[in-house]
């Protein structure tokens, strides 16, 4: 949730990520795999600065102290969501056994072809979700999401099914709250990551595991200014081959809202930050944000009085 992450190195060449792909693809799932232990291993010997905000997490949600064997398998529940874009973006979906709770929440919409704003986080799987729509329900789904800090990964797996590609909004640019609008506007799921903030965002402390920590206003500002229905998703992997969908309704359609006032939104982004540790307490590994967590005492680069940045600019 902290918007240094844009400046971070992305590890990792195309090279090697292209031939990662090439062997996952060939050895199938359950051999590629093997792949995945020294990997995790590398990063939970070298990465320090990783592994502390790895085991600084995992301490607070699940209240104990943690050692090496945590953050190995919270690098492993990581890399084998990874793992299984490549099969999920190649159209292989079916090799996977996905549960989904909730789903009934959207039918209404999808009736009524009225779009709604699908508020995820970095806890689990989008692509889970986004693969059981695209190619089980053929739903239209879109996301806005910001592609900069993994330039090379996310070129590989665009590769792998350019059709996703044109439904990838980027944020904080001029036309991104017309292209949302545009998109709900024929009845399509639009995607956000309720749980970053970008340089420029106004932000909102809560609590959050036990500590003020920020959360961004601007995803729940876009849906109170497009007044459209708000329904919360996690993508929650299970382990082996098994995933778990949730959906869950935020609001039918969020109440209008005065662009500086941070009180009106309050309620909402509580009841989204109050689901997502809900979530991460059951599901303690899924949390796939290796960045930190932006506390109260840490934002000072997050001025109180900067302009909010709203998709298609900055409301003052």
């Amino acid at each position: 949730m902290n918007s240094l992450w844009l400046d971070q190195r992305e590890r990792g060449s195309r090279r090697l990520i292209l031939c990662l792909t090439w062997i996952t693809l060939r050895l199938g799932r359950g051999l590629s795999r093997v792949f995945l232990y020294p990997i995790c291993l590398y990063f939970t010997v070298f990465s320090g600065g990783t592994r502390r905000i790895s085991k600084e997490y995992l301490e607070k949600v699940l209240r104990r102290r943690v050692g090496s064997m945590d953050v190995f398998r919270h690098f492993h529940t990581f890399a084998s969501t990874i793992h299984d874009r490549v099969y999920l973006l190649s159209g292989k979906h079916r090799h996977f056994e996905v549960r989904i709770e909730g789903e009934e929440i959207l039918e209404p919409y999808l009736e009524q072809k009225r779009g709604c704003i699908l508020l995820g986080s970095h806890l689990g799987s989008f692509e889970m979700l986004r693969a059981h729509g695209l190619f089980e329900r053929q739903l239209p789904i879109s996301m806005v999401m910001h592609e900069g800090a993994t330039p090379n990964l996310n070129a590989v797996l665009h590769n792998l099914n350019p059709a996703i590609r044109p439904r990838i909004i980027s944020p904080g640019t001029p036309d991104t709250m017309l292209m949302v609008k545009e998109r709900l506007d024929l009845g399509e799921l639009v995607g956000i990551l309720g749980d970053r903030i970008f340089r420029g965002d106004r932000a909102m402390v809560c609590t959050f595991l036990g500590q003020p920590t920020r959360f961004p206003e601007g995803p729940l500002l876009l849906a109170a200014l497009l007044r459209a229905p708000v329904i919360l998703f996690f993508g929650l992997y299970e382990g082996g081959r098994r995933y778990t969908g949730r959906f869950e309704l935020l609001s039918e359609a969020m109440p209008a809202v005065r662009p500086r006032s941070s009180d009106d939104l309050r309620p909402w982004l509580e009841r989204y930050v109050g689901r997502l540790e809900h979530h991460c307490r059951l599901y303690p590994y899924n949390w796939f944000n290796f960045h930190g967590l932006p506390h109260e005492t840490q934002s000072a680069h997050l001025h109180p009085e900067s302009p909010l940045l709203v998709a298609d600019g900055r409301i003052r």
